[in-house]
């Protein structure tokens, strides 16, 4: 049987999710975050040597990386499920889709955290100051036009087509889940981006996303609030 190493409020949410919509049977060893630093624990190094989740268990080989993981279990168990065929135009943007989720949506969301930590961490009174003013120029300079950028480059990409591939729901709108999930928490979706909003609400409502949350548990983006 599959086994996920699941945890609290991560992309291995996303695993869940596929794994419910393909299926199968799997089990699950629940790990919870640090509450000071919202770090992994020491004991997923146990299984990977990286320590980070999401990780999954098949047939004895610990697969890594998540869209890494989507695409065996997607080839191994789907059955032709969850993906477009092979060679087909939806199939190229498949593969475009799985990859930008990490690749290129997720890094200016990780760096919005961090330097939205670091402008508001414990320091000496003589350095908060300076270190407010490099956290929000790097924040306006940088981090900011850059989601405005993607957020509109997504919204207009839902605006053509009802999922990322094309007209069909596959694994690359379960890769992408994450990070418009991110989006939508760290900098928000207004009136004018009404097809990323209705492509959340659509996933929300799917049984299979439910049920991967009865499974998994409370599911929430980390840094949100």
């Amino acid at each position: 049987m599959l086994r996920v190493h699941h945890l609290e409020n991560s992309r291995s949410q996303r695993i869940l999710w596929l794994l419910e919509e393909l299926e199968l049977d799997y089990e699950i060893v629940h790990y919870a975050r640090d509450p000071d630093t919202l770090l992994a624990p020491p004991g997923l190094r146990a299984v990977h040597p990286l320590g980070k989740s999401p990780l999954v268990e098949d047939d004895g080989q610990v697969l890594a990386e998540s869209a890494a993981i989507c695409e065996v279990l997607v080839e191994r168990h789907g059955a032709g499920r969850l993906r477009p065929p092979l060679g087909s135009p939806e199939w190229a943007r498949y593969l475009y889709w799985m990859h930008f989720a990490e690749g290129s949506a997720m890094p200016p969301l990780l760096m919005k955290l961090v330097f939205d930590r670091i402008g508001s961490a414990p320091a000496p009174f003589f350095l908060k100051p300076v270190l407010r003013g490099v956290a929000d120029k790097v924040r306006a300079r940088l981090i900011t036009p850059q989601l405005a950028a993607q957020r509109s480059y997504l919204e207009g990409e839902l605006a053509a087509r009802t999922w990322f591939a094309g007209e069909a729901f596959s694994a690359a709108d379960i890769m992408m889940s994450f990070p418009l999930e991110a989006m939508a928490a760290r900098f928000g979706f207004g009136a004018e981006q009404p097809h990323l909003a209705g492509f959340l609400q659509r996933i929300h409502a799917r049984p299979a996303y439910r049920r991967a949350l009865q499974r998994g548990g409370p599911f929430s983006i980390p840094g949100a609030d």
